[in-house]
């Protein structure tokens, strides 16, 4: 029997992280993974993906090109299999770089799934391997409703979608979320029949019912969407019809993009008989990584059920495998949420939403700007926008935002780190803006919520002791 420090169950993002944290402190470890490498981020998550879109953008911007003098935009064509091939060609680049990492620590990987025995031993290919502490990094995948049975051949997920040869001439798009929006928005714009499916009028999880109503107002008026839920499925000779609850619809294929879900199958995690499952994710401490019951184990990365993002993932690999490592845990600060959505206008969360900030009970209000008419937006041909950002009101501390706006994901980092700061209104608006830049329109919402809270205004804005 193999003895180690630490088994590291996974080699993705969160997984990879952990083993850096641990072979600082021990080269008596071992990294355990039996599917593909290469991580969901650089394989068929966020790498691929904006290859995609970075095409599907390109070519989009031919409708501008005549206002701008630009002729012939008429003539421009694509070719799907040759965006497909480009998009692989990147991808394996990503890949490339994540394996060349490996290199040096070969002699510490496994292939092969592992699974529990009890709470220190694991089986992997028939050894049996004893660690005094242990981090489940195993990863996700994609989810799948069990009406969709029987019309496997007709279904894609993120899995598969960038091995696809070329994009099919009609596509439905289960689930509007992050992945859902990004793709569907792109598979359009590149020349597919989409339609979009969700359950309720919602896009990417926007909690804040005005921005809500203007984003699918706006993506409305680019693609299908539908917003009464897929009621039925069956086949129609060599395509599959999807009823609605107000349509049908005739397609070739169905992207299923309702999320995916910690991936727990082969660890055999019955055997940790004081772990329950509690909507597919055992209890664990956010601030240590410790599985509740078991102190000697750890989660990491999408196997937590919190945020399916890469900075997050790494960041849980990082306190598992410094803990790991450890007498005793140390409790980490998370940091300030940011989520993305690289559809187009960006999607973006910084900080508490909208929903989070009323649960909690705090009196806050709301400064708001339009980019329709916004000085950068009109240069860029990109006038379409809605920014809400959430204030203490009796302090005028920034809480939080929601928006979509052209160049949106710089926009998150700069409020994400404000709200990391604990910044306020006055204080925020006390820095330097350009001109002519999308942040001005930051500079509108941040004044709109001056007028609401509390914090007294100084003369000038840059009049601010700080």
């Amino acid at each position: 029997m193999r003895e180690v420090e630490v088994a590291i169950i996974g080699a993705g993002s969160g997984g990879l992280s952990a083993r850096r944290e641990v072979a600082k402190q021990t080269d008596n470890y071992v990294v355990i993974d039996g599917g593909q490498l290469g991580t969901t981020c650089a394989r068929v998550g966020c790498m691929p993906s904006k290859v995609f879109i970075q095409v599907a953008e390109d070519f989009n911007r031919r409708f501008k090109f005549a206002e701008e003098g630009i002729l012939g935009a008429d003539k421009l064509q694509v070719d799907t299999k040759q965006v497909m091939q480009h998009v692989r060609k990147l991808r394996d680049r990503f890949v490339r770089g994540v394996l060349s990492g490996m290199d040096s620590w070969q002699d510490k990987f496994i292939s092969g799934h592992a699974k529990f025995l009890d709470e220190h031993h694991l089986e992997v290919n028939q050894e049996k391997i004893y660690a005094k502490k242990i981090i489940i990094a195993t990863g996700s995948k994609p989810q799948i409703p069990s009406f969709l049975a029987g019309f496997e051949r007709f279904i894609i997920t993120t899995d598969e979608f960038f091995e696809e040869e070329e994009l099919p001439q009609s596509v439905a798009v289960l689930g509007l979320g992050v992945i859902g929006i990004e793709l569907g928005q792109a598979m359009h714009r590149l020349g597919c029949d989409v339609v979009g499916i969700a359950r309720r009028e919602n896009i990417s999880g926007i909690t804040d019912p005005r921005l809500e109503k203007y984003v699918t107002q706006k993506f409305s008026q680019q693609m299908n969407l539908d917003y009464t839920g897929l009621e039925s499925v069956e086949l129609q000779k060599d395509r599959i019809k999807l009823k609605t609850q107000d349509s049908e619809y005739i397609v070739d294929k169905i992207l299923v993009t309702i999320g995916r879900k910690a991936f727990y199958d082969s660890v055999n995690i019955g055997a940790l008989k004081k772990t329950h499952l509690e909507l597919g994710v055992p209890t664990f401490n956010k601030q240590t990584m410790q599985l509740a019951g078991y102190p000697h184990i750890f989660l990491a990365g999408d196997n937590t059920g919190e945020n399916q993002i890469l900075h997050e993932a790494s960041d849980e690999g990082r306190i598992a495998g410094y803990n790991a490592v450890r007498d005793s845990c140390k409790e980490f600060y998370t940091r300030t949420p940011l989520m993305i959505t690289f559809c187009d206008p960006n999607i973006v969360f910084a900080g508490k939403t909208y929903a989070e900030i009323e649960k909690s009970g705090v009196d806050f209000s709301v400064g708001e700007v339009l980019f329709e008419g916004q000085g950068r937006s009109i240069v860029k041909l990109k006038e379409i926008g809605m920014l809400r950002v959430y204030g203490e009101t009796s302090t005028g501390k920034i809480l939080g935002a929601e928006l979509m706006a052209p160049d949106g994901e710089h926009l998150g980092h700069l409020l994400s780190w404000c709200i990391s700061q604990e910044l306020t209104v006055n204080q925020v608006l006390s820095f330097p803006f350009y001109h002519p830049v999308i942040e001005e329109g930051l500079r509108t919402a941040l004044r709109d919520l001056r007028s609401k809270v509390q914090e007294k205004a100084p003369e000038l804005d840059f009049d601010l002791n700080i």
